[in-house]
């Protein structure tokens, strides 16, 4: 018998999304970022070709852009770039998000792939968890989708609270503006799911409104991540590792990075300045304005080597700072720069420049005839 041609009427036109990138990763990812990592799936979902200058012009972006967008899911471990001879991005190398290999580091699986395994009882208490944390720490409850009547029950069972805080009007004090219904069901989800009390849930709208962050979505992930790591009071919250006080967010704000959780690279930055250089909050946020004034990229370089220079040269204020802004303009007035445009050269054979020029000129006594005529 012959093969079978199996076709149909028709064929979905459309983009799969994984679910695992719409938990993990969506939230984190500015507008730019995701318009350009949806793009460029539905490009190889429909096997097309596509270029940075094509997806700049679509969706009303600079090339630079969508590069750094490119460069940003690079660092996410969601997709390669591929670079031909002269340095040019020839290809993109999207990941396969269903692999646990192709998720960045500091993402972790809440799933176990492999068969279950039989343990001896001197290992199974070797995986015993040790410390105080591991044996606090729960699996994260799911987020149930919130009813008036759960509302009202939870608000109801509120007014017996030994701690006498209000949360919702806490809630709405450090965000300045009322509380939506998608806000209140965050709050209860927090307090009752997860477990957090009144004092907790208050130094966690505390460490977040430090951030300047007052976003529920943002204030609900970092709740989850204490849950996950068992912390439990506020004492708990200001000694974990991992935790930043207002200056790093403060500097990081100033560079223009807004929404960003520091890397480890940039926070070495920053305690270099602050514990090796010693330098006082002003003077690095000074360098940071003056690094946002002059570049877009690499401003971490950037303003590490002002504050570099400065130490070398004994900064120690804003004072100092203006002292050498000072002498700077100085030594710039007695040796003015030359600015020579294309092709200019030394035009000092030229037989105008060997005539010899009047440089005698009153042009204040000139004017004044020039008016009176």
């Amino acid at each position: 018998m012959s093969q079978l041609t199996i076709y149909q009427d028709s064929y979905i036109n459309a983009t799969i999304l994984s679910n695992r990138f719409i938990d993990e990763y969506m939230t984190d990812a500015n507008d730019a970022q995701l318009k350009v990592y949806l793009y460029t799936v539905r490009m190889m979902s429909a096997n097309l070709e596509t270029s940075v200058s094509d997806i700049a012009d679509r969706f009303n972006y600079t090339e630079k852009d969508v590069l750094r967008a490119f460069k940003y899911w690079q660092s996410k471990g969601l997709m390669e770039l591929d670079y031909d001879g002269d340095g040019n991005l020839c290809g993109i190398h999207l990941k396969n998000l269903c692999r646990s290999d192709s998720v960045s580091p500091s993402v972790e699986s809440t799933h176990n792939l492999q068969s279950p395994k039989v343990f001896s009882e001197t290992e199974r208490k070797a995986a015993e968890p040790n410390t105080e944390a591991e044996n606090k720490a729960a699996v994260i409850p799911v987020k149930p989708s919130y009813t008036p009547s759960m509302v009202r029950d939870f608000k109801s069972s509120r007014t017996s609270s030994e701690s006498g805080i209000d949360i919702f009007y806490l809630a709405e004090e450090y965000r300045k503006k009322p509380l939506s219904p998608s806000d209140i069901g965050t709050i209860i989800y927090i307090c009752d799911e997860l477990g957090f009390s009144d004092e907790l849930f208050d130094h966690l709208l505390q460490t977040c409104a430090s951030r300047n962050k007052s976003d529920f979505r943002y204030i609900e992930k970092v709740a989850i991540s204490w849950k996950e790591r068992g912390i439990t009071t506020p004492q708990e919250a200001e000694n974990a590792p991992g935790r930043y006080d207002r200056k790093v967010y403060d500097i990081m704000r100033q560079l223009g990075k807004t929404g960003n959780t520091p890397t480890d690279k940039e926070v070495s930055y920053i305690t270099k300045w602050t514990d090796e250089y010693g330098f006082s909050d002003e003077i690095i946020l000074e360098a940071c304005d003056r690094t946002v004034m002059a570049t877009e990229k690499n401003r971490f370089q950037y303003a590490d080597k002002i504050l570099k220079n400065w130490k070398d040269k004994g900064v120690g204020s804003l004072g100092d700072v203006e002292d050498l802004d000072k002498a700077f303009e100085a030594a710039a007035e007695k040796n003015p720069v030359v600015i020579k445009g294309p092709g200019a050269g030394d035009n000092s054979t030229n037989r105008f420049n060997r005539f010899s020029q009047r440089t005698d000129i009153d042009f204040k006594e000139l004017e004044k005839k020039l008016i009176k005529n």
